[in-house]
């Protein structure tokens, strides 16, 4: 997820090519990801990533926000010493990268760490909704991570999530998570520098 920006043209014969297989499983992938809203299908032209209106990306973010939200409220109440342990292992797999100045192992290791958090929520329906939004969003979540300074401050703040969670302020962690994925100002405005010209 992620290789394709939005607005890209899908190839269906050289995906098939690199993948060693048929055109057919590549015309049924093509024809569930157009079903969960992933690409549109345009007759006679191709398979195209899709690309979200400036208005949705922000109505995404923002049920984004409350999803995690309602995560970290769940896991407060429910995470065990040793996912404690665990979560506190993906958050300095984040500082490394961030000390490295890798920003995409820096998207990697978040990635890992908050999908820590939807499965620490002990609630599958949870997790699977969480884990669905967080891969239409990732392009958009990538994009925030270049502004000045926001590796820092992600890092500062996954570890406020991080102590919220293992001190079991329920409150307190789906707050700090909802401000987390929040899309607000500079943010917002750095997401839609970046999107492809209609």
């Amino acid at each position: 997820m992620g290789r394709f920006a939005p607005g890209a043209r899908l190839d269906e014969v050289s995906l098939a090519e690199e993948h060693k297989v048929s055109r057919t499983p590549i015309r049924e992938a093509f024809h569930r990801l157009a079903q969960s809203g992933l690409v549109v299908q345009q007759p006679r032209r191709g398979v195209f990533v899709r690309t979200a209106s400036p208005v949705e990306i922000l109505e995404m973010f923002e049920v984004m926000a409350e999803v995690e939200a309602a995560c970290g409220r769940l896991a407060a109440r429910r995470a065990t010493d040793s996912d404690i342990a665990e979560l506190r292992q993906a958050n300095a797999e984040c500082q490394k990268a961030r000390e490295a100045g890798d920003v995409d192992l820096y998207y990697h290791k978040n990635g890992v760490f908050h999908h820590l958090l939807y499965a620490q929520s002990g609630n599958r329906f949870l997790e699977q909704e969480a884990s669905r939004l967080h891969r239409r969003l990732k392009p958009y979540r990538r994009m925030q991570l270049f502004l000045r300074g926001r590796l820092q401050q992600s890092m500062e703040e996954h570890t406020a999530i991080v102590e919220a969670i293992a001190a079991g302020d329920a409150p307190r962690a789906a707050d700090l998570l909802r401000d987390h994925v929040a899309v607000q100002g500079e943010k917002f405005h750095h997401v839609m520098s970046h999107l492809p010209e209609a």
